[in-house]
């Protein structure tokens, strides 16, 4: 609620600017599949997390691993996640606070732990993990990784499903800070150098 005060606040102070921030880009994305958008967000996200969360400093940013980040963004999460929320929708219509928990749970219950399924190994693929090795990675963190998911999404999904218009949903979930504390809790199960 305080990032939805916020954005509320920053409409009403610059409302030209924040306008053209996102109300743009979402008119061009009727499908709710915006991915040059979202891939921005959780570039932005991943910026966040290095210099605000592990405070690496501008010397030490990896930018291969924001530029990995727009990239999955971009020719993954946004097609999948946009996808999936229309599927949601026609299956649970409805915004009613039992309709949110209904597509909370089966979000949550059944896409979340096939998505980062799929997300994890992507990962390693883009930071030249062998198959053999990806494989041994997804089996080792899978688990911790999904884990970690549950303690921050089901609370953030909650929200969006019931305070969020459909066509705004994915871009709710991919601003900034909620994939920069996702990515600061599950850093260590994306990185392919862990032991």
């Amino acid at each position: 609620m305080a990032l939805w005060r916020a954005y509320q606040r920053a409409l009403a102070a610059h409302p030209w600017k924040v306008q053209v921030l996102t109300a743009a880009h979402l008119r061009r994305c009727p499908d709710n599949t915006c991915v040059p958008c979202i891939g921005s967000l959780m570039g932005l996200g991943d910026i966040i997390s290095q210099q605000l969360v592990e405070r690496r400093g501008l010397q030490e940013h990896q930018r291969g691993r924001t530029l990995t980040m727009v990239s999955l963004g971009c020719g993954f999460v946004g097609p999948v996640v946009g996808g999936w929320y229309k599927v949601l929708d026609r299956f649970i219509p409805g915004t009613t606070k039992v309709d949110a928990l209904k597509k909370m749970l089966l979000d949550q219950g059944g896409f979340a732990p096939c998505f980062l399924g799929c997300f994890l190994p992507l990962v390693g693929a883009l930071n030249g993990l062998s198959a053999q090795d990806n494989w041994a990675k997804l089996q080792r963190d899978y688990p911790d990784a999904l884990i970690t998911n549950y303690y921050l999404w089901p609370a953030v999904q909650l929200a969006n499903f019931y305070l969020v218009p459909l066509h705004y949903s994915q871009v709710w979930w991919s601003t900034p800070v909620v994939p920069a504390t996702w990515e600061a809790e599950a850093r260590e199960s994306i990185e392919p150098g862990r032991q």
